[in-house]
């Protein structure tokens, strides 16, 4: 027998467990680079899928778990970067509130944790849902404009003021009109081929990673050192907030447009995210902010892999992907399928704090300010690179308006208005 020169393992399981965990090290560098989504590199993988020397299922464990992997580590670069100084620390996000107050640490902890219990409640919860949401599923998608609508006014309604309630509807109004002037537009990467290409990715960029680092540049206050690693929230609050999390992963892995963000808002009760109406959050409420909203991204990837598995239906870029590889539906059974979320969990969790606390260490020593202008250019190569020329114009324009919500001091959740809005509208 001839052995190939890239040594792979004869064996199909070996094989899959080889691709898994080369998708590991895709989701660890997706999740770590800021602005460069998991989405563009399943699909880029999707792409080669017909290239490599492996079967549909061995290339599919790759892209899950690197939407997996994803989901934990993203959080680092969104805890680090983009941190203002105190005097504006009222209207940074939760985890940018834990740094400034030199818990860093404990907020990769707390998000670790909010991933690895999501995962532990939503892989047997996963499969029984989605057949329940398959039995259903005529009657939800003829309700669909309306579910959306409720959600809309749920996410306005958990504004405290009238005011704030105006200013979140004007939000979500702008950032749906910017959605509807965008996302059928054809769209020609530069670096990527057709399949990979996206407006999502320079819209999301815009909206929500741009302001924040804008914002930091007027910062003055030195990157506080980071002290402590032991998490303040008893057991059965993280616990909680990772279940209520997973509720609203649910929400996000079976209804079109609504983020992780929009869910965790709402099943907190409309407490955490930015703060609004410019009153203060509590560190506890920052730090279960944390945990639900990790919880929410990890479940949302859980409950999309399983819809893609029962239901057939594409809820994510990453899903998108498997039903690429898999020729128009999953590569791999359910059992299959949550082994590999269950490997990949496993490995992300233990990275977080071990990357985590390190990148937090570089970060500290770099020169804040150019080290944002950086970041703020690879967001806008990367928005010209997905999308091309109308990329790098959605991105400008998704920047512009992505500045506003906490400038009349609402949260800047308001803006999945670019998702949910065109999608409500049919």
């Amino acid at each position: 027998m001839t052995v190939s020169a890239l040594s792979l393992p004869t064996n199909a399981a070996a094989l899959t467990l080889a691709f898994a965990f080369g998708g590991v090290l895709l989701g660890a560098v997706s999740g770590l680079v800021p602005g460069l989504h998991v989405n563009a590199l399943a699909l880029l993988l999707a792409a080669a899928a017909p290239t490599l020397p492996a079967p549909p299922a061995a290339v599919g464990a790759a892209v899950l778990a690197a939407g997996v992997v994803h989901t934990f580590l993203d959080a680092i670069p969104a805890l680090v970067l983009g941190v203002p100084d105190a005097a504006t620390a009222a209207g940074s996000l939760p985890g940018h509130r834990l740094v400034l107050a030199g818990r860093g640490k404990e907020a990769l902890r707390l998000s670790a944790v909010g991933s690895f219990a999501a995962v532990v409640v939503a892989v047997p919860l996963s499969l029984p849902l989605s057949h329940l949401v398959a039995a259903g599923r005529a009657g939800l998608y003829a309700a669909l404009p309306y579910v959306l609508a409720a959600v809309v006014l749920a996410l306005v309604a958990a504004e405290p003021t009238w005011r704030t309630r105006g200013w979140g509807a004007a939000c979500f109004a702008l950032a749906t009109a910017l959605g509807l002037a965008t996302l059928g537009r054809p769209t020609a990467g530069s670096l990527v081929p057709s399949e990979a290409a996206s407006m999502l990715a320079p819209l999301f960029a815009g909206l929500f990673g741009a302001p924040v680092l804008l914002d930091a540049l007027d910062s003055r206050g030195a990157f506080p050192p980071q002290e402590g690693t032991a998490v303040a929230l008893s057991a059965r609050e993280t616990f909680r907030a990772a279940a209520s999390g997973v509720g609203g992963g649910a929400l996000v892995g079976y209804l079109p447009g609504v983020s992780a963000g929009v869910a965790t808002v709402l099943a907190l009760g409309g407490v955490g995210g930015e703060t609004a109406g410019g009153r203060t959050g509590s560190e506890r409420t920052d730090r279960l902010y944390v945990v639900a909203t990790s919880g929410a991204d990890t479940a949302t990837a859980v409950f999309a892999a399983a819809a893609l598995v029962v239901l057939g239906d594409e809820r994510s870029g990453v899903t998108v992907a498997l039903s690429a590889v898999g020729g128009g539906a999953s590569p791999f059974g359910s059992s299959g399928a949550l082994a590999v979320v269950v490997l990949a969990a496993g490995v992300g969790a233990v990275a977080v704090p071990f990357l985590g606390d390190r990148y937090l260490a570089v970060v500290r020593r770099l020169p804040h300010r150019p080290l944002s202008l950086v970041v703020l250019v690879a967001l806008w190569v990367l928005a010209g690179a997905f999308a091309g020329v109308s990329g790098v114009a959605a991105f400008a324009v998704a920047t512009l308006v992505g500045l506003v919500p906490p400038r009349v001091g609402v949260r800047r959740v308001h803006l999945m208005g670019v998702l949910l809005g065109p999608i409500a509208l049919g």
